[in-house]
Parts: structure tokens; sequence; C-alpha cells
């Protein structure tokens, strides 16, 4: 069974709400677009606040015990977050608390960790023979990822108290970077891409995803040629299949495992990778064959001044769930960082 914005026809053509920020990092999670609404969608845009979480197949509020409900039925939890804003962080860990309490034991991959980093972060969790500052210098973290640890140490620090497996998301950063050199044709003949075990991957040209993604380079890195945008879109598409890559493999050995307890996938991402479903879930559930039970939760601030930005990402469903949450010490989304 696919996720439910799998098997909904996406608006044509696709309104514009996020806009990329830091391309070789993730993509924003800010919408910018006004979009028309009447009707139920304007009764939910005036009760729009910090907390809630709304179901966008018929944008109405759920509570917290409910989402969990359906959260347990899933087999991947697509969580999407503005970068660096601790509320997100403490929205996933009251998930992950959750599924514990409920006696099930989820697996985590974030787009933190590059896979190159796997045996660092099986380490680091799985016991005590790397100092943190070790692991923080071992993994790379600044050049990975950059920012202070500190944002994402909680869900570090869960994942090694539950005993729970920690999976690094994202392709080498080196990988990402020759794409959007040197294009995905030349790049595939590098010995990188050999080493990165891409060789046999298919990169799929979805033009729903196209778009969307072109428009959001365009907006983001202005006065760009066209070639670079088209590196650009290409080294996107590698990353977003990368980390399909990765979630499926894990689903396929979820599915193998004889211990029911274990699971659901908890991707951990930018919002840009969540997208209308698009730049991770689609790859994962085409790679499946659409046999997957999946579903994508949305986060983003609450604010007054986002009203219209925040109704836009409700009628073009910008995922299966959008989550509201305070305004973190960084402030506002930005719309390229």
């Amino acid at each position: 069974m696919v996720g439910r914005a799998m098997m909904r026809r996406l608006p044509q053509p696709v309104v514009p709400a996020v806009l990329v920020c830091a391309f070789l990092s993730s993509f924003a999670c800010a919408g910018t677009e006004q979009a028309a609404s009447s009707g139920p969608v304007m009764e939910a845009a005036n009760s729009f606040r910090s907390g809630q979480i709304i179901d966008t197949t018929n944008e109405q509020s759920i509570s917290i015990e409910e989402l969990m409900r359906r959260l347990l039925q899933q087999e991947v939890v697509y969580l999407g977050e503005e970068h660096h804003n601790r509320f997100h962080i403490e929205t996933a860990l009251s998930l992950l608390n959750s599924l514990s309490r409920a006696g099930r034991r989820p697996v985590m991959a974030m787009e933190m960790f590059g896979w190159e980093s796997q045996p660092l972060l099986d380490r680091y969790v799985q016991g005590d023979d790397l100092t943190r500052q070790d692991f923080l210098n071992q993994a790379g973290w600044a050049q990975n990822w950059g920012g202070p640890f500190e944002t994402y140490e909680p869900l570090v620090i869960f994942t090694k108290t539950e005993h729970l497996r920690l999976v690094a998301l994202n392709p080498p950063k080196t990988l990402v970077r020759l794409v959007a050199k040197k294009g995905l044709a030349q790049a595939r003949l590098e010995e990188d891409w050999t080493r990165s075990s891409m060789q046999e991957e298919t990169i799929v040209d979805d033009p729903s995803y196209r778009q969307k993604i072109l428009e959001q380079l365009r907006a983001c890195h202005d006065g760009g040629s066209d070639d670079m945008y088209q590196k650009m879109y290409e080294a996107s598409m590698v990353r977003d299949e990368g980390m399909a890559k990765t979630i499926v493999s894990l689903v396929n050995a979820l599915r193998g495992s004889a211990d029911p307890v274990v699971g659901p996938v908890v991707s951990y991402t930018g919002g840009g990778h969540v997208q209308y479903n698009l730049p991770v879930p689609q790859r994962v559930a085409r790679r499946l064959s659409g046999t997957i039970r999946q579903t994508s939760i949305y986060m983003t601030t609450y604010d007054e001044k986002r009203r219209e930005e925040l109704r836009e990402m409700l009628t073009s469903r910008i995922a299966d769930y959008i989550w509201l949450t305070p305004l973190s010490e960084g402030g506002m989304p930005r719309r390229c960082r």
C-alpha cells in the first residue's frame, strides 16, 4: 500500500511553495507563494496555532495520540525539518519516545550523516570506545554538515541510550559535489561513483520533481546558466535517489526480520526532501513497486506573518501532515541558507 500522497494526482502546474536553502546541505522549508483558498481551507488557516498537527487530506487538526495510532501502521515515517530548529528536534524526540512507549524499536536515519561515516556511527552509538570529540572529528561533522552538533545531539543520544540503530542517510558530499560540478553523465565515469556503490543505480528524472526543483534552484540561485541549473538539479536527483536507496535497504531488512517490534524507519531530513512526497518518498515507492506503507510530516514554524504561506502549504498538500512549531532562536525560516 502506497502512502496517500503517492496515490493522489499532484496539482498541475505545481505551485512553488518551498525554496532551496543550502543546496549541498538540504532544501528550504518555507513557502513563499500565496494561493487562493475558500471554505474548509480558509477555516483551517484561520485557526492556525503552534503545536497544531494538520491532516492535509481533509485539512483537519488531529491529536498527537491519533497521529501516533496512524504512525504505528507505517513502515517509514518521514520527518522534514527546518535546519537547526530545536523545536523540530523536540518534535522528533516526542515521536520517538511515543514509539518506544508503544513497545516499538524505531530505526533512525539522519540526513546529517554521510554513508562514509556509518562505521563511526555504529561505534559511537553501540559502544563507548569513541569520545564525543573523536567521533565528531573522524566523522567530519564540520565539513559534511556544519553548525553546532548540539542541535542534533539529542537524537543521537536517544538512539545511544535506547540502543537503537542510527543510519547515515546522505550520500557522500564529495559525490554530490562531483555531480554538481561535472554533471551526472561524467560523474558516472568517475571512481567516486563506483566507490559509493552507485554503478547499478537508476536515477529517475521525474517530470513533477524536475519542475519543482528547477523552479526552486532558479529562485534561490538567480542569474545562473542553464548548464549550472541542470548540474545542480542532477546533484539533487542523486542525493534523493541515494537517500531512497538507503531507506529501501532498511525497509527490506525490517521485512526480513523475525522481530515484530523493530521499526518503523524514521527518516529525519530537511523539509525539501519530503515536499509533495516527490524527492525521497516517491523514489522509495518506485523502488518497492508501490508496496510500501509510508507517510510524511512537514514541520514548520508557526507565525502570524506566515498565514498565507501556511495556507498554501495546506492547499497544495506539501506533505501528508503539517506540524506547526514555535519560532526558534534562529528566527523565521529563510528562503536560502
